[in-house]
């Protein structure tokens, strides 16, 4: 009795092939499971308009709305003609344009008090929302049976389904009609034991009740069942990782006395503060046991992290062992290097492991060494003369063997696959202990989601000496003269001794794209689309640079770092700043994580509408290090009533990383709760909103263990084996394609 290709049917069989081709490139729906699992983003209620005002821009919309008013225009004396619609929802108002030949049809159809749904992108024209040849379906009056329109929709709610320009919500909707009577196949992956305790109804009927329910009561009964299913399914695979790696075994390492961590905390200028004192015991303790450390350790930025994980690393070293911390770029391995060598001085000197002089060797590994010196780093971790050593993702190699490694420390996580961190620990002898460091401060229930598979510790105290960040947001377009004073501020910074970053979205030397004529084509369609929509492309380092080098900035000293300079190149430009002979710094976000240098004070931030939350308070971090004040400011064209508007606000208002990054996780769409960068797992969060749906996800985590722990194969349960090997393969085909 095989059911299951129901839902593996390819959708050109269903919807037939054009459909389906758009659906496969624009939507990843490839099957019938995919579609049915495509689930309305909102419901319009019957004769319920859309509010305008709140669209957002840049962004491909579904609206109800009603026609206030329609007038065709002439242009180009007389030549060309466009047909105008405003559109309404009782208060705010849309401008609807139409051009050339287009224009007969809608002007017919559009009369004023029709409703209908609009598809389109939302740009700004002229001041006012407008939306350019937008695709509609007329909804026909409540009374008017004759020729529904929205056929299959009989019931009060309207499902508005995530769409693209190509496809529109109504489209889908019809193509869903196709597929729903398979979902009476789609096997259930929740245990009938937790479906009954939790009161929640069967998958077949959730299904029916998302895509077509009669009442709101339907619709949270069905979100309610399929949340359950994706936070369920996701804490399940987290369980059965964590329960692998309690099996595993590893060398316990345990900090002797009178051994290279007590000389270091002897030579340290300051003590530790309660936050550090406490995670560095719950690690040590970790470290003592003989299964592997998997521990996450947060911190906000600049609270002590690297101190915590390096004292964890030379306890490690005096136990024997070595430890090895992964960077995820090549600057900030160096920068590691230069601040772990500097924090411990000539107990970086070593010659020997285990030698008397407590000393032990500090060696860097990155792929663009010379020849020569990486044979002699290599030659250091076999011999075990380094124990320490800090690298990018060349330490994962195959080429390079380690005498003993202990420990792997992990920095920024989200920027390497679970799958990279396996490769590490096969290096060890057995597993070594892991610790994996961010500075992006992650709520509790995301925590639980992406880093499900690692106990957690955090370090909210920042250390004495550190300056507070003020933070002001620089409206360019609205208020240039705004602008001209940021400016103002930089130099009056820099006359003072100190020293600042501009940070840019872009680099913009384009040499490496016209030399490939696909990235041509691509930049030039791009530049074509931002230039419709009234957006100049971003702003670019080089550019920014050589104007402020001539005209707001001139007879300051200023460079530019970006990730497209040779390794050197960058290094020495670092090593410029660091050392104050430049005073201003142009970059991209080569400088996000980790570059520390206590004498910048300012940082300006072009475009900041063109970063994200957590990537601004990232940015920002990088000064107030030292004992001056930092500033911060934000500088942006988008009007003041704009969503990015409203985040920059956010962002100007408060330093506490924890907050930031709720409002970023509130802020995004449902579909992107991670954002791209750290993908896996978190593609397959349809229906379930990370920040709001804390309890399902503390619950689910609870069932999960104990499903676990009771059949940690999932052999008397067959169907959520099915949908847990679905979900995996679906994070392999991730990574993979990450490579």
């Amino acid at each position: 009795m095989d059911l299951v290709p129901a839902l593996e049917e390819p959708l050109k069989k269903v919807v037939g092939p054009a459909t389906a081709k758009v659906m496969a490139e624009h939507l990843d729906l490839h099957t019938v499971g995919d579609l049915l699992h495509h689930y309305p983003r909102r419901y319009a209620e019957r004769g319920e308009l859309t509010r305008l005002a709140d669209l957002p821009l840049d962004e491909h919309v579904t609206v109800v709305a009603q026609v206030a008013s329609a007038r065709i225009l002439k242009f180009n004396g007389g030549r060309g003609q466009r047909l105008e619609v405003t559109i309404t929802d009782g208060s705010g108002q849309v401008q609807l344009v139409f051009f050339g030949r287009g224009i007969h049809k809608p002007h017919k159809d559009l009369l004023p008090g029709t409703r209908a749904m609009f598809a389109g992108k939302v740009s700004v024209f002229n001041r006012k929302m407008q939306l350019a040849h937008p695709a509609y379906e007329l909804l026909r009056a409540e009374g008017d049976e004759v020729g529904e329109a929205v056929g299959s929709w009989a019931g009060a709610q309207l499902p508005i389904y995530p769409a693209t320009a190509k496809l529109e919500s109504w489209k889908i909707a019809k193509s869903v009609d196709m597929v729903l009577p398979s979902a009476q196949e789609a096997q259930d992956p929740l245990p009938p034991a937790l479906r009954d305790g939790r009161g929640l109804i069967p998958l077949t009927e959730a299904l029916l009740k998302i895509h077509r329910p009669h009442s709101k009561a339907d619709v949270e009964a069905a979100r309610d069942r399929l949340k359950w299913d994706e936070a369920f399914v996701l804490q399940v695979a987290l369980a059965r990782r964590r329960y692998a790696d309690a099996q595993l075994p590893a060398v316990a390492r345990r900090p002797k006395s009178g051994g290279l961590l007590d000389a270091f905390d002897a030579k340290l200028p300051f003590t530790l503060t309660e936050g550090q004192e406490k995670v560095s015991k719950e690690i040590f303790d970790d470290l003592a046991t003989e299964h592997p450390m998997h521990r996450l350790l947060q911190g906000e930025v600049g609270s002590g992290k690297t101190m915590v994980a390096l004292r964890a690393m030379l306890a490690v070293v005096d136990a024997g062992g070595q430890a090895a911390m992964l960077a995820p770029t090549e600057v900030l391995a160096q920068q590691h290097h230069r601040s772990i060598v500097e924090m411990m001085g000539e107990l970086a000197e070593g010659g020997m492991l285990g030698g008397t002089e407590h000393a032990t060797k500090v060696t860097l590994l990155t792929g663009s060494m010379g020849a020569a010196t990486r044979r002699q780093a290599l030659l250091d971790l076999v011999t075990g003369e380094a124990g320490i050593v800090i690298g990018t993702h060349a330490l994962i190699e195959d080429k390079v063997q380690f005498h003993d490694l202990g420990l792997v420390v992990v920095d920024e996580q989200h920027r390497f696959g679970v799958e990279q961190r396996d490769a590490l620990r096969g290096k060890g002898k057995q597993p070594p202990h892991l610790l994996v460091m961010t500075a992006t401060p992650i709520p509790r229930t995301v925590a639980m989601t992406v880093f499900g598979d690692l106990e957690t510790s955090v370090l909210d105290q920042l250390p004495a000496g550190r300056s507070p960040i003020a933070s002001h947001v620089v409206p360019a377009e609205d208020k240039p003269h705004f602008l001209a004073r940021a400016w103002e501020r930089v130099r009056e910074e820099v006359e003072n001794g100190h020293q600042a970053y501009v940070v840019c979205p872009r680099i913009g030397d384009d040499a490496d794209e016209a030399a490939d004529p696909k990235a041509r084509k691509k930049a030039a369609k791009k530049a074509e689309e931002e230039a419709t929509a009234e957006k100049r492309p971003p702003l670019a380092v080089v550019e920014v640079a050589e104007q402020l080098a001539r005209g707001p900035l001139s007879g300051l000293k200023v460079e530019v770092l970006h990730g497209r300079m040779q390794p050197d190149d960058k290094d020495a430009v670092m090593r410029r700043f660091a050392a104050g002979e430049t005073q201003v710094l142009v970059a991209t976000t080569v400088i996000e994580v980790g570059v520390n240098v206590p004498n910048a004070t300012a940082m300006v931030i072009m475009d900041a509408d063109r970063f994200g939350v957590s990537q601004l308070h990232q940015l920002r971090g990088r000064v107030g290090r030292g004992s001056a004040p930092g500033l911060c400011l934000l500088v942006t064209d988008m009007p003041e009533a704009s969503p990015a508007r409203g985040r920059l606000g956010a962002v100007a208002s408060t330093l506490d990383g924890f907050e930031l990054s709720r409002i970023d996780l509130e802020q995004r769409r449902e579909g992107d709760v991670l954002g791209q960068a750290q993908s896996g797992v978190r593609s397959s969060l349809r229906m379930l909103a990370v920040i709001e749906d804390e309890e399902i996800i503390a619950a689910a985590r609870e069932e999960a263990v104990t499903v676990v722990a009771d059949d940690p194969e999932l052999e008397r349960l067959p169907a959520l084996r099915t949908a847990l090997d679905a979900l995996l393969d679906a994070e392999r085909e991730q990574y993979l394609d990450k490579g």
